[in-house]
C-alpha cells in the first residue's frame, strides 16, 4: 500500500507473539515554489502532487491560474515537491514565506508574524447549497469507507468532501497535510467547492483558513472546535458542524444552512 509498511514487532499479552504490523510511512516533504523551498512538512508520502497545489491554495501563496506545473522529486531522504508558479504570484509568494521543519500536528509553525498566524479569509459565497441533519450524519458515516489507510495502520487523519457522496478523500499523518492534500486533489480535478469539507479530526483556526480558502460553505467534523475556529467561521461565513458521531451533531456557525427540504440541497 502506498504511504504504508509492514514493520516487525512483539505483541506481549498472555503470550509473545512475532509478525508485522502495517504502519504509515513518515518522510520530510519540501515544499518548493519558484525553485525556492517554503516549507519542509512531516508528511505522508502520498498524492504530493495535490499536497503541492494544496497548500499553495491554502496558504494564499498562489491562485489557480498561477500554478504552471507540479513535480514530485525524491531526494535522499524525503521527497521535494516543485510547484512552478507565474511570475505574477511572486509577491504573494514572498507574502507568505514559511521556512520550517514541523511536526505533523503543527499547522503554523515558521511563520513570520502574529497577522499571518490569525489572517483574515475571504468570506464563502453565499450559495443555495444545504444539508438536512440525515445528510450530515450519512456523510459522516460515509468516512470511514474511504480511509483506507487508516483501515490498514489506525494512524492518519482523513479529509473528504461530500455533496451527495463522498467525490474525494485523502489521508495523511497530518490533519492539516490531509485537508491540503484533497484541496489540491480537487482543484487538479476540477470538483467544484460546492458541499461539505468532512474532517477526522479537531477543527482549529488554520483548518477553517483553509476551507475558507477552498471556499467550501461547510464543514463537518468528528471532534470538537476551538472558539477562535467557530469565530473565523462566522466571519467566514461558513456553516461549521461539529462532534458528528452516531446519531448527534452539534451547530456552532451559520445553522440556517441545515435543512428538512431535500430539494434545497446541492
Amino acid at each position: 500500500m502506498i504511504g504504508a509498511r509492514a514493520t516487525p514487532r512483539l505483541v506481549f499479552g498472555s503470550s509473545v507473539i512475532p509478525g508485522d504490523r502495517v504502519l504509515p510511512e513518515e518522510v520530510a516533504v519540501a515544499l518548493s515554489f519558484n525553485g525556492t523551498t517554503q516549507a519542509v512538512m512531516m508528511a505522508t508520502p502520498a498524492d504530493l502532487e495535490d499536497f503541492g497545489v494544496g497548500f499553495a491554495l491554502t496558504e494564499g501563496i498562489a491562485r489557480p491560474e498561477d500554478i504552471l506545473s507540479v513535480e514530485v522529486e525524491e531526494v535522499a531522504r524525503g521527497c521535494d515537491v516543485q510547484v512552478w508558479l507565474r511570475p505574477e504570484a511572486e509577491a504573494r509568494l514572498a507574502a507568505r514565506r514559511r521556512v520550517m521543519a514541523g511536526p505533523v500536528g503543527c499547522g503554523l509553525c515558521g511563520i513570520d508574524s502574529i497577522d499571518q498566524a490569525l489572517r483574515e479569509v475571504p468570506v464563502v459565497a453565499p450559495s443555495a447549497f444545504r444539508m438536512t441533519p440525515a445528510q450530515v450524519l450519512a456523510a459522516v458515516a460515509a468516512l470511514p469507507g474511504e480511509q483506507r489507510l487508516h483501515d490498514a495502520t489506525r494512524a492518519v487523519h482523513g479529509a473528504a468532501f461530500w455533496n451527495g457522496r463522498v467525490l474525494l478523500a485523502r489521508e495523511d499523518v497530518g490533519r492539516h497535510n490531509a485537508l491540503d492534500k484533497l484541496v489540491g486533489g480537487m482543484q487538479r480535478q476540477s470538483v467544484p467547492a460546492e458541499g461539505a469539507v468532512v474532517l477526522t479530526s479537531r477543527v482549529s483556526t488554520d483548518m477553517v483558513q483553509k476551507v475558507a480558502m477552498l471556499g467550501a460553505p461547510m464543514i463537518i467534523a468528528v471532534s470538537a472546535p476551538t472558539v477562535a475556529a467557530v469565530e473565523l467561521a462566522e466571519r467566514a461565513g461558513i456553516t461549521l458542524v461539529a462532534l458528528a458521531k452516531g446519531d448527534r451533531f452539534e451547530v456552532f456557525t451559520h445553522t440556517d444552512r441545515l435543512t428538512t427540504e431535500d430539494s434545497h440541497v446541492g
